[in-house]
């Protein structure tokens, strides 16, 4: 597995997991159920996302995110009680991905992916304390729900960054012989030159 790609994607999903940690369980549970998230073997162990009732759990947690992020100071106080769980989850998240690795590998990507979630939810925190100063609601909402497109479109470009280089490692594979046939087919009708004769 190239460890370059994965800690990619685990940095992403990590990002997004502080904006929004039900709704990236949620949009991975659902790729994996429905089939469009195929994982890799070694991060067999994310399968368990896509278990009903993990999806339903998360989704009816995702619900009642999605309506309190859209009312001023609710978001505020809902962001508090998770300045802890945002964080800790992606972490575990990304432990769990990682499965049987090197002990070194796993407790890096915890800590990584642990920070990385705890600065996207601070900014998302900060932000959204600012704005709550606002006198009308309007902005509100259009920061939260910019925030939910941010993180459904964050997962899937998290996925790409996993998939993108194993698709680019397979055209390559694929141009390159079909290069070498071509190469082939154009000699195979072609006399011998002078110089290829004296060899």
């Amino acid at each position: 597995m190239d460890v370059v790609a994965l800690l990619s994607t685990l940095m992403g999903l990590a990002f997004v997991s502080g904006l929004r940690l039900y709704g990236t369980v949620l949009a991975l549970g659902l790729g994996i159920r429905t089939g469009f998230i195929r994982l890799d073997p070694a991060m067999s162990r994310l399968e368990i996302l896509g278990d009903p009732l993990v999806i339903t759990i998360a989704g009816t947690v995702y619900v009642v995110e999605f309506v309190a992020d859209k009312v001023p100071w609710v978001d505020s106080v809902w962001d508090s009680f998770h300045t802890l769980i945002r964080p800790l989850g992606a972490a575990v998240l990304r432990a769990v991905a990682l499965g049987d690795v090197d002990p070194r590998l796993k407790l890096s990507a915890f800590l990584l992916c642990g920070s990385v979630a705890l600065a996207s939810h601070t900014g998302k925190a900060g932000i959204r304390l600012a704005v709550n100063h606002s006198p009308e609601p309007f902005t509100n909402i259009v920061i939260s729900l910019s925030e939910d497109a941010i993180a459904a479109v964050g997962v899937w470009l998290a996925v790409l960054a996993w998939i993108l280089p194993k698709i680019y490692r397979l055209a390559r594979r694929g141009l390159t012989t079909a290069f070498r046939r071509v190469g082939r087919l154009a000699r195979i009708g072609r006399p011998a030159s002078p110089i290829t004769r004296l060899l």
